[in-house]
Protein backbone atom coordinates (compact mmCIF):
# COMPACT_ATOMS: atom_id res chain seq x y z
CA UNK A 1 0.00 0.00 0.00
CA UNK A 2 2.83 2.40 0.89
CA UNK A 3 4.56 1.65 -2.42
CA UNK A 4 1.38 2.46 -4.32
CA UNK A 5 0.92 5.69 -2.32
CA UNK A 6 4.32 6.90 -3.49
CA UNK A 7 3.89 5.69 -7.05
CA UNK A 8 4.65 8.28 -9.71
CA UNK A 9 1.10 7.92 -11.07
CA UNK A 10 -0.26 9.43 -7.85
CA UNK A 11 2.13 12.40 -7.66
CA UNK A 12 -0.65 14.93 -8.35
CA UNK A 13 -2.92 13.59 -5.61
CA UNK A 14 -0.01 13.29 -3.20
CA UNK A 15 1.24 16.85 -3.60
CA UNK A 16 -2.22 18.41 -3.70
CA UNK A 17 -2.98 16.63 -0.43
CA UNK A 18 0.26 18.02 1.04
CA UNK A 19 -0.71 21.55 -0.02
CA UNK A 20 -4.15 21.12 1.55
CA UNK A 21 -2.48 19.99 4.78
CA UNK A 22 -0.44 23.21 4.71
CA UNK A 23 -3.60 25.25 4.29
CA UNK A 24 -5.19 23.34 7.17
CA UNK A 25 -2.20 24.12 9.36
CA UNK A 26 -2.40 27.83 8.63
CA UNK A 27 -6.14 27.96 9.25
CA UNK A 28 -6.57 25.58 12.19
CA UNK A 29 -3.26 25.04 14.00
CA UNK A 30 -1.39 28.34 13.68
CA UNK A 31 -1.13 30.39 16.85
CA UNK A 32 -3.16 33.57 16.24
CA UNK A 33 -0.80 35.47 18.53
CA UNK A 34 2.17 34.93 16.18
CA UNK A 35 3.71 38.20 14.96
CA UNK A 36 3.32 37.36 11.28
CA UNK A 37 4.31 39.83 8.54
CA UNK A 38 3.59 40.03 4.83
CA UNK A 39 6.83 38.09 4.22
CA UNK A 40 5.46 35.21 6.35
CA UNK A 41 2.22 35.09 4.38
CA UNK A 42 3.97 35.49 1.02
CA UNK A 43 6.48 32.70 1.68
CA UNK A 44 3.72 30.40 2.94
CA UNK A 45 1.62 31.03 -0.17
CA UNK A 46 4.63 30.58 -2.46
CA UNK A 47 5.51 27.31 -0.73
CA UNK A 48 1.96 25.97 -1.23
CA UNK A 49 1.96 26.87 -4.93
CA UNK A 50 5.45 25.51 -5.56
CA UNK A 51 4.57 22.24 -3.80
CA UNK A 52 1.87 21.62 -6.39
CA UNK A 53 4.27 22.73 -9.14
CA UNK A 54 6.67 19.93 -8.17
CA UNK A 55 4.31 17.55 -9.98
CA UNK A 56 5.46 18.94 -13.32
CA UNK A 57 8.92 20.30 -12.45
CA UNK A 58 10.36 18.39 -9.47
CA UNK A 59 13.94 19.70 -9.80
CA UNK A 60 13.02 23.33 -10.38
CA UNK A 61 10.38 23.12 -7.67
CA UNK A 62 12.87 21.76 -5.12
CA UNK A 63 15.35 24.58 -5.83
CA UNK A 64 12.58 27.20 -5.71
CA UNK A 65 11.30 25.89 -2.38
CA UNK A 66 14.82 25.98 -0.97
CA UNK A 67 15.02 29.64 -2.04
CA UNK A 68 11.61 30.41 -0.49
CA UNK A 69 12.76 28.78 2.75
CA UNK A 70 15.90 30.92 2.71
CA UNK A 71 13.80 34.09 2.32
CA UNK A 72 11.46 32.97 5.12
CA UNK A 73 14.39 32.20 7.44
CA UNK A 74 15.86 35.65 6.76
CA UNK A 75 12.74 37.83 6.83
CA UNK A 76 9.92 36.08 8.70
CA UNK A 77 9.65 36.66 12.45
CA UNK A 78 7.97 33.25 12.99
CA UNK A 79 9.10 29.68 12.36
CA UNK A 80 8.59 28.95 8.63
CA UNK A 81 6.82 25.61 9.09
CA UNK A 82 5.06 25.50 5.71
CA UNK A 83 8.17 26.37 3.59
CA UNK A 84 10.32 23.95 5.61
CA UNK A 85 7.93 21.03 5.19
CA UNK A 86 7.41 21.89 1.52
CA UNK A 87 11.16 21.98 0.84
CA UNK A 88 11.74 18.65 2.61
CA UNK A 89 8.90 17.02 0.68
CA UNK A 90 10.26 18.47 -2.57
CA UNK A 91 13.59 16.66 -2.15
CA UNK A 92 11.65 13.50 -1.27
CA UNK A 93 9.73 13.79 -4.56
CA UNK A 94 12.99 14.41 -6.38
CA UNK A 95 14.52 11.28 -4.84
CA UNK A 96 11.43 9.33 -5.89
CA UNK A 97 11.50 10.45 -9.50
CA UNK A 98 14.80 12.12 -10.54
CA UNK A 99 17.92 10.52 -9.03
CA UNK A 100 21.46 11.56 -9.91
CA UNK A 101 23.15 14.95 -10.13
CA UNK A 102 19.99 17.02 -9.93
CA UNK A 103 19.05 15.29 -6.68
CA UNK A 104 22.52 16.00 -5.30
CA UNK A 105 22.26 19.66 -6.32
CA UNK A 106 18.88 20.10 -4.62
CA UNK A 107 20.05 18.30 -1.47
CA UNK A 108 23.16 20.49 -1.27
CA UNK A 109 21.12 23.68 -1.77
CA UNK A 110 18.58 22.79 0.91
CA UNK A 111 21.32 21.66 3.30
CA UNK A 112 23.12 24.99 2.89
CA UNK A 113 19.87 26.86 3.60
CA UNK A 114 19.43 25.02 6.91
CA UNK A 115 23.07 25.49 7.89
CA UNK A 116 22.92 29.19 7.02
CA UNK A 117 19.85 29.60 9.23
CA UNK A 118 21.63 27.95 12.18
CA UNK A 119 25.15 29.38 11.62
CA UNK A 120 24.89 31.43 14.83
CA UNK A 121 24.74 28.16 16.79
CA UNK A 122 28.09 27.00 15.41
CA UNK A 123 30.42 25.61 16.59
CA UNK A 124 28.90 25.10 20.01
CA UNK A 125 25.81 23.18 18.83
CA UNK A 126 27.27 21.49 15.76
CA UNK A 127 25.65 18.17 16.62
CA UNK A 128 22.23 19.79 16.88
CA UNK A 129 22.65 21.58 13.56
CA UNK A 130 23.75 18.39 11.83
CA UNK A 131 20.82 16.49 13.36
CA UNK A 132 18.45 19.17 12.04
CA UNK A 133 19.93 18.83 8.53
CA UNK A 134 19.74 15.03 8.65
CA UNK A 135 16.10 15.03 9.76
CA UNK A 136 14.90 17.72 7.32
CA UNK A 137 17.04 16.74 4.32
CA UNK A 138 18.69 13.34 4.74
CA UNK A 139 15.70 11.34 5.97
CA UNK A 140 13.37 12.49 3.14
CA UNK A 141 16.06 11.69 0.57
CA UNK A 142 16.72 8.25 2.04
CA UNK A 143 13.00 7.50 2.23
CA UNK A 144 12.44 8.59 -1.38
CA UNK A 145 15.43 6.60 -2.64
CA UNK A 146 14.22 3.51 -0.75
CA UNK A 147 10.73 3.82 -2.22
CA UNK A 148 12.19 4.28 -5.71
CA UNK A 149 14.31 1.14 -5.28
CA UNK A 150 11.29 -0.83 -4.06
CA UNK A 151 9.28 0.38 -7.03
CA UNK A 152 12.07 -0.57 -9.42
CA UNK A 153 12.39 -4.02 -7.87
CA UNK A 154 8.62 -4.53 -8.21
CA UNK A 155 8.77 -3.49 -11.86
CA UNK A 156 11.65 -5.87 -12.53
CA UNK A 157 9.76 -8.69 -10.79
CA UNK A 158 6.73 -8.02 -13.00
CA UNK A 159 8.90 -8.05 -16.10
CA UNK A 160 10.51 -11.33 -15.06
CA UNK A 161 7.10 -12.85 -14.35
CA UNK A 162 5.82 -11.68 -17.74
CA UNK A 163 8.91 -13.09 -19.48
CA UNK A 164 8.51 -16.41 -17.66
CA UNK A 165 4.83 -16.53 -18.61
CA UNK A 166 5.75 -15.91 -22.24
CA UNK A 167 8.35 -18.66 -22.13
CA UNK A 168 5.88 -21.08 -20.55
CA UNK A 169 3.32 -20.13 -23.18
CA UNK A 170 5.87 -20.67 -25.94
CA UNK A 171 6.86 -24.03 -24.45
CA UNK A 172 3.22 -25.04 -24.20
CA UNK A 173 2.54 -24.05 -27.79
CA UNK A 174 5.63 -25.96 -28.93
CA UNK A 175 4.51 -29.04 -27.00
CA UNK A 176 1.04 -28.83 -28.51
CA UNK A 177 2.50 -28.36 -31.96
CA UNK A 178 4.64 -31.47 -31.45
CA UNK A 179 1.58 -33.36 -30.24
CA UNK A 180 -0.45 -32.27 -33.25
CA UNK A 181 2.36 -33.24 -35.58
CA UNK A 182 2.58 -36.68 -33.95
CA UNK A 183 -1.19 -37.16 -34.26
CA UNK A 184 -1.08 -36.05 -37.87
CA UNK A 185 1.74 -38.50 -38.58
CA UNK A 186 -0.18 -41.37 -37.01
CA UNK A 187 -3.36 -40.47 -38.90
CA UNK A 188 -1.42 -40.33 -42.15
CA UNK A 189 0.56 -43.52 -41.58
CA UNK A 190 -2.30 -45.64 -40.21
CA UNK A 191 -5.81 -44.39 -40.83
CA UNK A 192 -5.36 -42.45 -44.06
CA UNK A 193 -3.26 -45.24 -45.52
CA UNK A 194 -5.94 -47.85 -44.82
CA UNK A 195 -8.79 -45.66 -46.07
CA UNK A 196 -6.88 -44.99 -49.28
CA UNK A 197 -6.28 -48.72 -49.66
CA UNK A 198 -10.01 -49.42 -49.19
CA UNK A 199 -10.98 -46.80 -51.77
CA UNK A 200 -8.46 -48.23 -54.25
CA UNK A 201 -9.66 -51.82 -53.79
CA UNK A 202 -13.31 -50.83 -54.08
CA UNK A 203 -12.47 -49.03 -57.30
CA UNK A 204 -10.78 -52.16 -58.61
CA UNK A 205 -13.80 -54.26 -57.57
CA UNK A 206 -16.14 -51.94 -59.51
CA UNK A 207 -14.25 -52.70 -62.70
CA UNK A 208 -13.74 -56.41 -62.02
CA UNK A 209 -17.45 -57.13 -61.43
CA UNK A 210 -18.80 -54.54 -63.85
CA UNK A 211 -21.42 -57.02 -65.19
CA UNK A 212 -22.77 -58.07 -61.79
CA UNK A 213 -26.12 -57.24 -60.24
CA UNK A 214 -26.80 -53.46 -60.55
CA UNK A 215 -27.56 -53.33 -56.85
CA UNK A 216 -24.07 -54.60 -56.12
CA UNK A 217 -22.64 -51.92 -58.38
CA UNK A 218 -24.70 -49.26 -56.60
CA UNK A 219 -23.41 -50.41 -53.21
CA UNK A 220 -19.81 -50.36 -54.45
CA UNK A 221 -20.30 -46.91 -55.94
CA UNK A 222 -21.66 -45.67 -52.63
CA UNK A 223 -18.78 -47.24 -50.67
CA UNK A 224 -16.28 -45.74 -53.10
CA UNK A 225 -17.84 -42.26 -52.83
CA UNK A 226 -18.02 -42.45 -49.04
CA UNK A 227 -14.41 -43.61 -48.76
CA UNK A 228 -13.24 -40.86 -51.12
CA UNK A 229 -15.07 -38.23 -49.07
CA UNK A 230 -13.60 -39.63 -45.85
CA UNK A 231 -10.13 -39.57 -47.36
CA UNK A 232 -10.61 -35.93 -48.41
CA UNK A 233 -11.77 -35.04 -44.89
CA UNK A 234 -8.73 -36.80 -43.42
CA UNK A 235 -6.41 -34.82 -45.67
CA UNK A 236 -8.03 -31.56 -44.59
CA UNK A 237 -7.75 -32.64 -40.95
CA UNK A 238 -4.06 -33.36 -41.48
CA UNK A 239 -3.61 -29.82 -42.81
CA UNK A 240 -5.24 -28.40 -39.67
CA UNK A 241 -3.14 -30.58 -37.38
CA UNK A 242 0.13 -29.68 -39.07
CA UNK A 243 -0.68 -25.95 -39.20
CA UNK A 244 -2.49 -24.92 -35.98
CA UNK A 245 -2.16 -21.24 -36.96
CA UNK A 246 -4.24 -21.66 -40.11
CA UNK A 247 -7.12 -19.13 -40.21
CA UNK A 248 -10.26 -20.65 -38.71
CA UNK A 249 -12.56 -19.36 -41.42
CA UNK A 250 -10.34 -20.69 -44.17
CA UNK A 251 -10.10 -24.08 -42.49
CA UNK A 252 -13.86 -24.33 -42.21
CA UNK A 253 -14.48 -23.24 -45.79
CA UNK A 254 -12.06 -25.90 -46.95
CA UNK A 255 -14.44 -28.44 -45.44
CA UNK A 256 -17.77 -27.05 -46.68
CA UNK A 257 -18.96 -23.89 -48.38
CA UNK A 258 -22.05 -22.34 -46.70
CA UNK A 259 -24.02 -22.41 -49.94
CA UNK A 260 -23.28 -26.13 -50.26
CA UNK A 261 -24.85 -27.02 -46.90
CA UNK A 262 -28.31 -27.95 -48.29
CA UNK A 263 -26.71 -30.26 -50.83
CA UNK A 264 -24.59 -31.88 -48.12
CA UNK A 265 -27.69 -32.46 -45.98
CA UNK A 266 -29.54 -33.95 -48.96
CA UNK A 267 -26.63 -36.32 -49.57
CA UNK A 268 -26.68 -37.49 -45.94
CA UNK A 269 -30.46 -38.00 -46.10
CA UNK A 270 -30.18 -39.97 -49.37
CA UNK A 271 -27.52 -42.19 -47.87
CA UNK A 272 -29.78 -42.95 -44.89
CA UNK A 273 -32.73 -43.68 -47.17
CA UNK A 274 -30.64 -46.10 -49.21
CA UNK A 275 -30.01 -47.90 -45.95
CA UNK A 276 -33.75 -48.36 -45.45
CA UNK A 277 -34.49 -45.47 -43.06
CA UNK A 278 -37.50 -43.29 -43.79
CA UNK A 279 -36.37 -39.71 -43.37
CA UNK A 280 -38.45 -36.55 -43.26
CA UNK A 281 -36.77 -33.17 -43.45
CA UNK A 282 -37.78 -29.66 -42.46
CA UNK A 283 -34.85 -27.44 -43.39
CA UNK A 284 -35.12 -23.68 -43.04
CA UNK A 285 -33.82 -22.08 -46.27
CA UNK A 286 -31.95 -19.54 -44.16
CA UNK A 287 -29.40 -22.21 -43.13
CA UNK A 288 -27.55 -21.50 -46.38
CA UNK A 289 -26.57 -18.12 -44.90
CA UNK A 290 -24.77 -19.62 -41.92
CA UNK A 291 -21.06 -19.05 -41.41
CA UNK A 292 -18.69 -21.84 -42.42
CA UNK A 293 -18.02 -23.02 -38.86
CA UNK A 294 -21.67 -23.65 -38.05
CA UNK A 295 -22.26 -25.11 -41.53
CA UNK A 296 -19.68 -27.79 -40.82
CA UNK A 297 -21.14 -28.45 -37.36
CA UNK A 298 -24.69 -28.81 -38.78
CA UNK A 299 -23.54 -31.19 -41.50
CA UNK A 300 -21.72 -33.38 -38.98
CA UNK A 301 -24.78 -33.38 -36.69
CA UNK A 302 -27.04 -34.57 -39.51
CA UNK A 303 -24.57 -37.15 -40.77
CA UNK A 304 -23.85 -38.63 -37.33
CA UNK A 305 -27.49 -38.47 -36.25
CA UNK A 306 -28.78 -40.35 -39.30
CA UNK A 307 -25.91 -42.83 -39.05
CA UNK A 308 -26.97 -43.59 -35.48
CA UNK A 309 -30.59 -44.06 -36.60
CA UNK A 310 -29.57 -46.51 -39.32
CA UNK A 311 -27.23 -48.37 -36.98
CA UNK A 312 -29.33 -48.61 -33.83
CA UNK A 313 -32.98 -47.92 -34.65
CA UNK A 314 -33.36 -50.57 -37.33
CA UNK A 315 -33.80 -50.54 -41.14
CA UNK A 316 -37.50 -49.69 -40.87
CA UNK A 317 -37.05 -46.73 -38.57
CA UNK A 318 -38.56 -43.34 -39.20
CA UNK A 319 -36.41 -40.26 -38.63
CA UNK A 320 -37.01 -36.53 -38.85
CA UNK A 321 -34.40 -33.83 -39.44
CA UNK A 322 -35.47 -30.32 -38.44
CA UNK A 323 -33.24 -27.27 -38.91
CA UNK A 324 -34.75 -23.98 -37.75
CA UNK A 325 -33.30 -20.46 -37.68
CA UNK A 326 -34.53 -18.35 -34.78
CA UNK A 327 -32.94 -15.05 -35.57
CA UNK A 328 -29.18 -15.61 -35.64
CA UNK A 329 -29.48 -18.83 -33.58
CA UNK A 330 -29.78 -22.22 -35.26
CA UNK A 331 -31.73 -25.10 -33.71
CA UNK A 332 -30.95 -28.57 -35.05
CA UNK A 333 -33.08 -31.54 -34.00
CA UNK A 334 -32.90 -35.15 -35.22
CA UNK A 335 -35.46 -37.63 -33.88
CA UNK A 336 -36.34 -41.26 -34.60
CA UNK A 337 -38.99 -43.72 -33.43
CA UNK A 338 -36.41 -46.28 -32.28
CA UNK A 339 -38.40 -49.29 -33.49
CA UNK A 340 -35.44 -51.57 -33.98
CA UNK A 341 -33.62 -50.94 -30.70
CA UNK A 342 -34.14 -49.77 -27.18
CA UNK A 343 -31.12 -47.56 -27.63
CA UNK A 344 -31.00 -45.10 -30.49
CA UNK A 345 -27.27 -44.80 -30.11
CA UNK A 346 -27.53 -41.33 -28.61
CA UNK A 347 -26.73 -42.28 -25.07
CA UNK A 348 -23.50 -40.37 -25.28
CA UNK A 349 -21.20 -43.38 -24.83
CA UNK A 350 -20.14 -43.64 -28.48
CA UNK A 351 -17.27 -41.66 -29.95
CA UNK A 352 -19.56 -40.10 -32.56
CA UNK A 353 -21.88 -38.54 -30.00
CA UNK A 354 -18.94 -37.48 -27.86
CA UNK A 355 -17.38 -35.83 -30.89
CA UNK A 356 -20.63 -34.00 -31.68
CA UNK A 357 -20.91 -32.79 -28.11
CA UNK A 358 -17.35 -31.48 -28.17
CA UNK A 359 -17.84 -29.84 -31.57
CA UNK A 360 -20.96 -27.99 -30.38
CA UNK A 361 -19.31 -27.03 -27.09
CA UNK A 362 -16.31 -25.56 -28.92
CA UNK A 363 -18.51 -23.04 -30.75
CA UNK A 364 -20.36 -22.13 -27.57
CA UNK A 365 -23.59 -24.06 -28.21
CA UNK A 366 -25.64 -26.57 -26.24
CA UNK A 367 -26.08 -30.26 -27.06
CA UNK A 368 -28.57 -32.84 -25.83
CA UNK A 369 -28.87 -36.53 -26.65
CA UNK A 370 -31.55 -38.46 -24.79
CA UNK A 371 -34.55 -40.77 -25.25
CA UNK A 372 -37.79 -39.11 -26.24
CA UNK A 373 -39.76 -41.08 -23.67
CA UNK A 374 -38.80 -43.17 -20.66
CA UNK A 375 -38.19 -46.82 -21.47
CA UNK A 376 -37.05 -46.27 -25.07
CA UNK A 377 -39.19 -45.84 -28.15
CA UNK A 378 -37.22 -43.13 -29.87
CA UNK A 379 -34.23 -40.83 -29.44
CA UNK A 380 -33.60 -37.16 -29.94
CA UNK A 381 -30.41 -35.28 -30.74
CA UNK A 382 -30.81 -31.53 -30.27
CA UNK A 383 -28.22 -28.77 -30.64
CA UNK A 384 -28.48 -24.99 -30.39
CA UNK A 385 -25.72 -23.08 -32.19
CA UNK A 386 -25.21 -19.40 -31.28
CA UNK A 387 -23.98 -16.74 -33.71
CA UNK A 388 -20.20 -16.40 -34.15
CA UNK A 389 -19.96 -13.39 -31.82
CA UNK A 390 -20.87 -15.63 -28.87
CA UNK A 391 -17.79 -17.75 -29.57
CA UNK A 392 -15.32 -14.87 -29.86
CA UNK A 393 -11.88 -15.62 -28.55
CA UNK A 394 -12.19 -19.41 -28.84
CA UNK A 395 -10.24 -21.69 -31.14
CA UNK A 396 -13.03 -22.97 -33.37
CA UNK A 397 -10.93 -25.68 -34.91
CA UNK A 398 -11.62 -27.65 -31.75
CA UNK A 399 -8.05 -27.57 -30.49
CA UNK A 400 -6.75 -25.61 -27.50
CA UNK A 401 -4.83 -22.48 -28.50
Amino acid sequence: MLTRLFDERYAVQRLVLLALCGVGYLVLLRDPAEPRTWISWATDAAALLLTVGCVRWPFAGALALAAVLAVADAGSPVEPVVPAVGASWAVLELALRVPGRRLGTAVAALGLVHVADDWRLLPGETVGVLYNVVMLVGVPVLFGANMRSARELARQAEERAAAQAQRRHADTRAARADERTAIARELHDVLAHHVASIVLRVGVARHVIAGADPRTGAVLDDVHATGSAALADLRRLLILLRDPHAPVGEAAVMSIEPAALPAGIDAAVDRARRGGVTVETAVDPAVSTLDAIRCLAVLRLVQEGLTNVARHAGPEAHARVCLTMRGPVLECEITDDGRGSDDGGASGTGHGIIGLRERVDVIGGTFEAAPIAAGGGGWRIRAVLPPPATSAGRDLTGWPS
